[in-house]
């Protein structure tokens, strides 16, 4: 009997036992786990959605309020000192993305505005080639328009009347002896025109009144005489003015004259008739750029036979262009062609004279256009592949045949910029695959690992942190380490990369955390919606702070840092920021205003 009650305790011993194992809630396993993690290693906690909060302690996420989750060491044990490995489940995570380099002719279209303005050698001014008193205006007021030959003004002279007087003596003697020949050079300097000398001769009389005529059709454009009036010779009588063509001068950076190029066609817009295009082609690119705009004016001959144009008109210029390896311009339509070194519009498929002026016509491969069709195309990446440092510019490059995704850091030569696309002069071959979305993260990722990025050459160890002194929160701390995430930050408004501005952002959040007056203003750079918003008055304020730092403690900052200034921010006080070195890029206006600004001091 009682062994019979010792197996049957036994029996419900075990049958509880097995219910505990089963019944009790998995949190405890979960718990259990947590805890065998954390007695084996120093865990750090992130949050799956939002993987730039890392906490040495579990959690909530402080941006969603999901459960934080162990990260797990994600290093490729066999990565090199610019590769990062990752595993396909952080790739995805991070939402890494490539794009193959490829080889074409790049299409940049260069936007211009300028103003419509006479063709200076249409122009005729009219002046008093003898004294003579005005007697009668026919053109009154400016802005007549006169067709050649037709009257001006009717003047008396006395000059003119001896020398009518002279011409009709010499003619009568004999009509074609020097003297004759030399009264009626004299009238014809005059400006009397041919058939005005013939009806002298014809009626044998001189007149006491003359009529001056337009010697070219156009448009009066200045009257400096009225009725009455007495001249004295070289006074200026009339402006006349042909606008059946116009000169177009147009704006062009110093970054868009990689792309022009003389004979050019030019397309563009008035506001008098919107969604109609007129047409004109370069006709002189400035020598010399002017100091105060930082632009060179371009000239475009445009044809206005209609007389729709007006000049001072301002217009809105579109150039596309596309650019071979060596840097000309490649046209497939100006192959072969002959163009006027004086007059654009005249092309022809031969050599010879031009329509307009008589000039030797000249090979349109003397232009800097391409004479080989089938010259090389440059290497293309897309401009959101490349982190820019000032003097560096970096990719991340997808190194295939790997067990698991794998990127290297490149150091690459750029070309121009053309649209959305970079030319690449060395450091990819074509078929690479380069990031273009998530090479911040990449960046970071090995700045954090101490490995050579884009702000970090070689590979160094973990930086200081210094103490922020600024007036208003002097015991707010600024993190060394901030300065990379920063100066990408100031590349990417530079760059007007607002997707490239928000991943640096988030590399900040994640060094300073979220508690603090740091964490809250990078958080406003966060919140903004626009480049714009970004850059005033947050990003100002951020720079301020930096500034401050490095001036505070410069020893602690490796990298040599230049502080820059542009007057233009605010009217009253400009706004300054920090650069790695002293080729400014602006990043308060951008490609707008690129290089306004001035170096003002090297800060440490």
């Amino acid at each position: 009997m009682k062994n019979k009650q010792v197996i049957l305790s036994m029996g419900i011993l075990f049958v509880g036992l097995l219910s505990g194992r089963y019944l009790i809630p998995s949190n405890c396993s979960a718990n259990s786990a947590v805890k065998t993690v954390e007695s084996t290693k120093s865990t750090t906690w992130t949050c799956s959605m939002h993987p730039q909060i890392r906490q040495p302690v579990p959690g909530d996420c402080p941006i969603c309020g999901m459960d934080l989750v162990p990260l797990m060491d994600d290093r490729g044990a066999d990565a090199g000192p610019r590769e990062l490995s990752m595993s396909e489940s952080s790739r995805a995570l991070a939402d890494i993305q490539t794009v193959e380099v490829r080889r074409d002719f790049p299409t940049a279209q260069i936007r211009l505005v300028g103003k419509l303005d006479y063709d200076e050698t249409k122009e005729k001014s009219l002046t008093a080639r003898f004294p003579a008193r005005i007697e009668r205006l026919f053109v009154n007021f400016t802005g007549v328009r006169v067709e050649r030959g037709e009257h001006l003004a009717e003047v008396y002279s006395p000059e003119l009347l001896t020398a009518q007087r002279e011409l009709i003596s010499a003619h009568q003697r004999d009509p074609n002896s020097s003297m004759t020949a030399a009264a009626r050079d004299k009238l014809r300097l005059w400006d009397l025109l041919p058939d005005q000398i013939d009806s002298i001769l014809e009626s044998g009389e001189a007149k006491d009144r003359f009529e001056l005529r337009a010697p070219i059709g156009g448009v009066v454009v200045l009257k400096k005489v009225n009725e009455g009036d007495y001249v004295k010779t070289g006074e200026p009588l009339f402006k006349i003015v042909d606008l059946s063509e116009l000169w177009l001068y147009l704006d062009a950076y110093e970054s868009d004259l990689f792309w022009l190029r003389y004979g050019q066609r030019v397309e563009f817009s008035v506001e008098t008739y919107p969604g109609e295009h007129f047409t004109g082609r370069i006709a002189f690119i400035e020598p010399e750029l002017n100091r105060k705009t930082r632009t060179v004016p371009i000239r475009v001959n445009v044809p206005n036979e209609d007389g729709r144009l007006k000049p001072g008109m301002f217009a809105r210029g579109a150039v596309e262009s596309k650019i071979t390896e060596d840097g000309q311009i490649y046209a497939p339509d100006m192959a072969g062609k002959w163009v006027s070194p004086m007059h654009p519009e005249i092309i022809k498929d031969e050599p010879g004279p031009c329509d307009v002026c008589g000039m030797a016509l000249v090979p349109i491969e003397d232009l800097g256009y391409v004479s080989n069709l089938n010259a090389a195309a440059p290497l293309l990446v897309p401009s959101s592949a490349v982190l820019r440092t000032g003097k560096r510019a970096i990719v991340y490059v997808a190194l295939p045949d790997k067990d698991r995704p794998t990127y290297e850091g490149r150091v690459i030569a750029l070309g121009p910029k053309a649209g959305d696309e970079f030319i690449v002069k060395s450091g990819l071959n074509a078929g690479e695959l380069v990031v273009t979305n998530g090479a911040f993260k990449i960046d970071s990722a090995l700045q954090i690992q101490a490995k050579a990025s884009m702000m970090h050459p070689a590979a160094r160890g973990p930086m200081p942190t210094v103490a922020d002194h600024s007036a208003h929160e002097s015991s707010a701390k600024v993190p060394v380490e901030l300065m990379g995430p920063y100066l990408q930050l100031q590349a990417a408004l530079a760059a007007d990369d607002l997707e490239a501005a928000k991943a640096s952002l988030d590399s900040m959040i994640a060094i300073v955390g979220h508690a603090g007056s740091l964490a809250e203003l990078i958080h406003k750079l966060m919140a903004a919606g626009s480049l714009d918003a970004m850059r005033r008055p947050h990003f100002e304020t951020l720079s301020n702070r930096m500034v401050e730092a490095v001036k505070a403690n410069p020893e602690a900052f490796k990298l040599t840092l230049y502080r820059m200034h542009c007057p233009m921010v605010y009217p009253d006080r400009g706004a300054d920021w920090l650069q790695s070195d002293e080729d400014l890029l602006n990043p308060y206006f951008g490609a707008r205003m690129l290089h306004c600004g001035e170096v003002k001091e090297k800060v440490n």
